[in-house]
């Protein structure tokens, strides 16, 4: 071989070369584009006092959901969740994580939401007082809307950790747009907001996982 033909084959060596690694770039880029992530939003309000409710019928406070939700309640108050444990349920669930935001009221300790936000939580925290709940619920479902319109919906899932019906026409509008909305809750969540996502997950089976350890 002369040395023309060795530089043409060098040159066609390096040539492949280049389009082979241009070629994986691509198709990595294009995996990436279309990989789902969760998006996922809590009331933790809500998870948290219904989860000591269910606690106080696991450790035999209470006859039954039924008979701790009557009047004032039945409440385990020793129960505390494990939200590393809650955060890798729902914001990974085999897909890769966007991004995840949490509503609530401040308890006793303040670094309990400096811990949250370590977790990868983005917090949103409300003084407690009378209406908070509901404002609460609209915070969330506003903020969920606004967060869809930069997303796109085959690459982007919805997960909502809630229990009432007032999410529902949220839920709803996400679906008519292409969403795949999922709602993680223990099983006394509101049925209509069952209903109306596409998956809800029952959160009472990960009870002890969700329990954290003293």
């Amino acid at each position: 071989m002369n040395t023309q033909e060795i530089i043409k084959r060098n040159s066609f060596i390096d040539w492949f070369s280049y389009q082979s690694e241009w070629i994986r770039f691509a198709i990595k880029k294009i995996v990436e584009i279309f990989k789902v992530k969760t998006y996922s939003y809590f009331d933790n309000s809500n998870f948290f006092i219904e989860g000591q409710r269910l606690a106080a019928v696991k450790n035999g406070l209470a006859p039954s959901i039924q008979e701790a939700q009557k009047g004032k309640g039945i409440f385990d108050f020793s129960w505390q969740p494990d939200y590393a444990f809650l955060h890798s349920l729902v914001c990974k669930s085999g897909k890769d994580f966007g991004e995840a935001k949490m509503w609530g009221s401040p308890p006793p300790d303040d670094p309990f939401w400096k811990k949250r936000e370590r977790e990868g939580y983005v917090v949103t925290v409300y003084e407690r007082k009378y209406g908070k709940e509901k404002k609460v619920d609209t915070g969330m479902d506003v903020q969920i809307i606004e967060d869809s319109i930069y997303l796109e919906k085959f690459n982007s899932e919805i997960h909502i950790v809630a229990a009432d019906s007032d999410h529902v026409p949220a839920v709803e509008s996400l679906k008519r747009r292409g969403f795949k909305v999922k709602v993680y809750f223990w099983g006394n969540v509101s049925k209509e907001l069952r209903d109306a996502a596409d998956d809800f997950v029952n959160l009472d089976i990960f009870f002890d996982k969700l329990t954290r350890k003293s």
